[in-house]
C-alpha cells in the first residue's frame, strides 16, 4: 500500500508496516444519483494503480455504529465508473453491501453472517468483468458479485471507508496483496 494515493484524505490516518489506520471524517460518502438524487464523491479511498488485469485483497477491521457506516474495497476508473464493496450498517445490522456505478449507482445488500468487525475482501478484474469476493478468514472466498466493468489500461484499487451520517469510524486495513489476475474458476472459492 505504500504507493497509494488519497482521494479525500481523512484528517486522522497513519500507514506503518503495511497497516493503514484511519478515522472517517463527517459526511464522507460515495454515491451517484439513484433514488436519493444527489452525487457524493467525498469518501476516503487510498488507491494503488493496477495493470489492466489484477487481483487485490486485504483484511478490514472496524466497529460500525451508525446508519451507513461502511468500510471495504474500491476499484475506480474515474468519478463516474467505480465499485465499492464491504460491510455497511443498514436497517440496524451489518450488511454485505456493494455499489456498482456506471454513471449512476446501484446498491445491493445482504445480511452478513460472519464477523463484520474483522473480514477480508477480494476483487479480480479482467477482460471487462469484475469479481468481488468476501472471506471471514482469508482462506474461503464466497462470491459477492460478478458484473461487467469497463476495460481500462489501469485502475485504482484499495481501502475505502465512509460515514455519511457522522464522523469517527475507526478502521484498520492490513494484509494488502496485489497480484496478476488469479484466473480461478467461478466456483473455486480458494
Amino acid at each position: 500500500m505504500k504507493n497509494g494515493v488519497w482521494l479525500n484524505e481523512p484528517k486522522d490516518w497513519s500507514l506503518k508496516d503495511g497497516i493503514l489506520d484511519l478515522v472517517t471524517d463527517e459526511g464522507s460518502d460515495y454515491w451517484r444519483e439513484t433514488y436519493y438524487g444527489f452525487t457524493r464523491d467525498s469518501g476516503h479511498f487510498f488507491g494503488v494503480q493496477t495493470p489492466p488485469a489484477f487481483t487485490a485483497q486485504f483484511r478490514i477491521r472496524g466497529s460500525y455504529q451508525a446508519l451507513y457506516d461502511q468500510a471495504g474495497i474500491m476499484v475506480r476508473i474515474d468519478e463516474r465508473r467505480w465499485i465499492k464493496a464491504g460491510i455497511e450498517l443498514s436497517d440496524g445490522r451489518a450488511m454485505l453491501a456493494s455499489v456498482l456505478t456506471n454513471g449512476r449507482s446501484d446498491w445491493s445488500t445482504a445480511p452478513y453472517e460472519g464477523n463484520a468487525d474483522d473480514f477480508w475482501m477480494r476483487v479480480t478484474v479482467e477482460k471487462g468483468v469484475i469479481r468481488v469476493q468476501v472471506s471471514a478468514d482469508g482462506q474461503f472466498w464466497p462470491l459477492v458479485r460478478l458484473a461487467p466493468f469497463d476495460v481500462a489500461d489501469h485502475y485504482l484499487v484499495g481501502p475505502m471507508a465512509c460515514t455519511p451520517e457522522r464522523s469517527g469510524l475507526k478502521v484498520r486495513f492490513s494484509d494488502f496483496q496485489l497480484t496478476a489476475s488469479l484466473r480461478k474458476e467461478l466456483h473455486d472459492l480458494t
